[in-house]
């Protein structure tokens, strides 16, 4: 499907489920904090040789800074958008699955309040 390319932003975020998103998520929770590779690895259960290529990689896009040894979240770059993003799949990862998730048409039978049912005055 074509798209308006002068409006089009693609997501800079990675994706689900990687270390990158594990880590940018810890960080977003934590934004006052700085921490250093060997303190993410073992908060998030990742190979510590990899948090120190994946925080590079988030720098490079924009969303980490660093002094010394210490990395923490870019809030220049962490906007609103971005937090909505990675909040919304937060939350769609923890109701998949439920009973609106396996039943779409769950509001079908719903009443419609906005239909004039002769009670306004």
């Amino acid at each position: 499907m074509p798209v308006d390319f002068e409006n089009y932003h693609p997501s800079d975020l990675p994706r689900e489920d990687t270390h990158g998103r594990r880590i940018l998520e810890y960080l977003a929770d934590n934004p006052e904090l700085g921490f250093r590779p060997s303190e993410l690895a073992d908060e998030l259960d990742i190979p510590q040789g990899s948090v120190g290529t994946t925080l590079r990689r988030l720098e490079s896009r924009g969303f980490v800074r660093h002094k010394g040894d210490y990395w923490a979240i870019n809030a220049e770059a962490y906007d609103a958008q971005t937090a909505s993003a990675i909040g919304l799949d937060a939350v769609a990862e923890a109701f998949r699955g439920d009973y609106y998730d396996k039943n779409p048409e769950w509001d079908a039978e719903l009443p419609d309040i906005d239909a004039d049912d002769g009670d306004a005055e």
